[in-house]
């Protein structure tokens, strides 16, 4: 059986979390992990149960996860711009034996009543707002195991098991409830493996200010942590600060989505600092806004990569070797195109892609001992790819979003490329609408760089595609928005999109 994943971890004097002025080397790390574990346990948390975690990207999120990795536990991170009713939901589902917040966000959970959340299962960084909270440091400060670990004596936690959920990360949820993806150590492992193909080096310092309770920054953390990479953590609501800390740090690797790499070079021109040290940057969960990629090297003088991922499937696909969404298989990753009916597309044709491989979740957590596992370990991705003949896979559009117009297929994400490359653009967002006739009518909006003369620049932006698209794929009406609606990922909003084209 493979060991649990903190045992992979480098044990040395190198530094691996850099926060402001403050330091963790490997060696700190896992010790203050084996604390909190500690900790934890002697606070009743056993194998299997959930820690909820509602705490900003930071060293203490960091040792949360991999207390629970070392204990068995499953962590539960939740989104930290829940509001209180949503939080409350995603607790009566996710039902935790306890709750580490920060001071920022506790104050939604405050008003939950106890018999969602125990009274005494409550710990806050810092200090708590109310007399039911604890502080968090008493996890690992109050408890007898804490004590023995500070005597020197080696406390053992027994062998999780590997193959057993480890982690639970929430969809977007743009259909509705956001789905629980179940990782296991194992998963989790082979996944960071595989991020390694995006040129993750020991010696890089990574600047991280993705949140690291969703997908991208745990995901990274991960990965950084199995190559012996130092993780530069940075205030992601300050561009200006970003840019700052990857000066000051000489950061050479970095993650973002692409509306944060838009904040980031729109800072850069205003207040240029020196980022040569930037080896390789890489976007994904979403598509990159039109010239993106190829206005980005100009800006930080190194190319912004493009990868499909999602919280299922991370890693199993790599970086494309030119601009586009497009991205490459991972090694020991299977792949299917499939049509609506399960059968393999040609190249070159689209199809819903199918990912199978040891880095794949384990499927969706329903509840304590539920889990709705993928069929024959295939995850059906829900995107629609097509395989060029270098093997490179180009996203088409997500299979809900496919737009069908007399029979025919349109992408949304080819006619939004063509509408950003129009000087006048700066964003826009395609839709289909129901036609009694067609099936289905294209809307395309735009986010306009300048609002003067809306009605003439639409009408010029229309005559520009038309050169460049088959009739069949050109909006039947294009609006101008004050700016395209986005999730609290930055992804583009389709569901809202639709409700104002009808």
């Amino acid at each position: 059986m493979v060991p649990h994943f903190v045992s992979f971890i480098p044990d040395s004097e190198k530094t691996a979390i850099i926060r402001g002025h403050e330091r963790w080397t490997y060696n700190r790390l896992l010790a203050d992990v084996d604390r909190l574990a500690a900790g934890l346990a002697a606070a009743g948390v056993q194998a299997g149960d959930r820690v909820a975690l509602h705490i900003a990207t930071g060293p203490e999120i960091a040792l949360a996860y991999l207390a629970c990795f070392r204990l068995g536990a499953i962590a539960a991170p939740l989104n930290l711009r829940l509001k209180t009713p949503e939080l409350e939901d995603m607790l009566r589902r996710l039902k935790p034996s306890l709750y580490i917040g920060d001071a920022v966000h506790y104050p939604l959970i405050k008003p939950i009543g106890t018999d969602v959340l125990r009274a005494d299962s409550r710990f806050v960084i810092g200090d708590p707002p109310d007399a039911i909270a604890r502080r968090w440091t008493s996890l690992a400060s109050d408890t007898q195991a804490s004590d023995t670990l500070a005597s020197g004596t080696q406390v053992s936690f027994g062998d999780p098991d590997p193959t057993a959920p480890a982690i639970l990360l929430a969809t977007s949820g743009t259909t509705g409830k956001p789905k629980l993806v179940a990782h296991s150590q194992a998963t989790l492992r082979e996944m960071a493996i595989r991020l390694g193909n995006l040129d993750i080096r020991a010696g890089d310092r990574i600047a991280l200010f993705v949140p690291m309770v969703h997908g991208s920054g745990f995901f990274t953390f991960i990965a950084s942590l199995l190559k012996g990479a130092t993780l530069v953590m940075l205030d992601a609501a300050d561009p200006g600060a970003i840019l700052d800390g990857i000066q000051s740090e000489r950061c050479s690797w970095m993650v973002s989505l692409p509306t944060g790499y838009l904040a980031l070079m729109e800072e850069q021109r205003r207040h240029p600092r020196d980022v040569s040290s930037l080896r390789f940057c890489v976007s994904g969960g979403d598509v990159c806004l039109p010239g993106q990629q190829e206005a980005f090297p100009s800006v930080f003088h190194t190319p912004l990569h493009n990868v499909w991922a999602s919280s299922e499937g991370c890693g199993a696909l790599t970086y494309g070797l030119k601009p586009g969404p497009v991205s490459r298989l991972s090694k020991g990753t299977g792949i299917r195109l499939v049509d609506a009916a399960g059968n393999a597309v040609a190249r070159g044709e689209p199809g819903e892609m199918l990912l199978r491989g040891p880095s794949i979740a384990l499927g969706y957590w329903q509840r304590p001992g539920i889990l709705d596992a993928f069929s024959d370990g295939w995850y059906a991705t829900g995107d629609v790819m097509r395989e060029d003949e270098s093997g490179h896979f180009w996203f088409v559009s997500r299979s809900k979003d496919l737009i069908i117009r007399a029979g025919s297929n349109i992408s949304a994400v080819e006619v939004e490329d063509v509408l950003g490359s129009h000087p006048a653009v700066k964003d826009a967002g395609v839709v289909g609408v129901p036609d009694p006739v067609l099936g289905q009518r294209v809307i395309a909006f735009v986010q306009l760089k300048h609002h003067a003369d809306e009605a003439d620049q639409l009408d010029a932006i229309h005559r520009s595609i038309s050169a460049r698209l088959a009739d069949y794929k050109l909006p039947e009406r294009i609006f101008a928005v004050k700016e395209i609606p986005r999730n609290h990922l930055g992804k583009m909003d389709r569901t809202a999109l639709a409700e104002l084209a009808r």
